[in-house]
């Protein structure tokens, strides 16, 4: 597979990893679990986020509004809004942009991973070593994220994206043309926090906001 950086795209990408859920104060894989609602700590994360965004674009910005079809990043998304004076209602929604899809594993604790699926977490890269069963791979993951980059090139001006841990470092592998990873068979970048902010322009990465939130997963106790 070969990945180029979008760079054509005539605008600014704010990629956002929705903020904490139940399920992740819970150490539960979600995958792409249609709603698993935030928790207190994951609202103060997204009026983080609307506040960084608010204090960067100021009231009512000329924001193209995307999001995940699931419920923590409709949540998210319209905390943010909020802020920024924007009807959240507005947004695109895009089954594309949700989570890695854990298949029958979905809902499970990560504490259950013992004996042969102990090695399931690569814990220094923050990701899983190979699908779950029925589950989503990583090439999966960037063919639709990257149809969905390719299908939206055309979006005027800046956007804000709502996403995932997984999915948006996956996205934005894509978007800045990171080399694939033989071990993920995508390109991923970098871990961030929940709740955190990824500025992407003319194929370039900055952090437009670091959130207060965990990583992707957690080790299993």
């Amino acid at each position: 597979m070969t990945i180029h950086p979008h760079a054509a795209r005539k605008g600014r990408d704010f990629i956002a990893r929705h903020g904490e859920t139940v399920y992740n104060i819970a150490q539960r894989m979600q995958g792409d679990h249609p709603h698993t609602p935030l928790t207190r700590a994951g609202f103060a994360q997204a009026d983080a986020m609307g506040a960084a965004l608010r204090d960067l674009l100021g009231v009512k910005p000329k924001l193209t509004l995307w999001a995940s079809s699931a419920g923590r990043a409709l949540q998210t998304l319209a905390i943010i809004a909020e802020h920024l004076e924007l009807d959240w209602h507005a947004a695109q929604r895009d089954d594309r942009l949700v989570e890695i899809g854990m298949g029958d594993w979905s809902g499970r604790y990560y504490r259950e991973l013992t004996g042969p699926d102990a090695d399931f977490l690569d814990v220094e890269a923050r990701l899983y070593r190979r699908p779950a069963p029925g589950g989503e791979w990583y090439d999966a993951i960037a063919a639709r994220v990257g149809a969905w980059a390719s299908d939206t090139d055309d979006d005027p001006g800046d956007r804000l994206v709502i996403m995932h841990g997984m999915s948006s470092r996956v996205l934005r592998g894509v978007l800045t043309g990171i080399p694939v990873d033989p071990r993920f068979a995508a390109p991923v970048a970098d871990d961030l926090p929940q709740g955190s902010i990824a500025l992407i322009e003319g194929g370039h990465e900055t952090i437009a906001h670091r959130g207060s939130g965990g990583p992707s997963m957690a080790a299993p106790a």
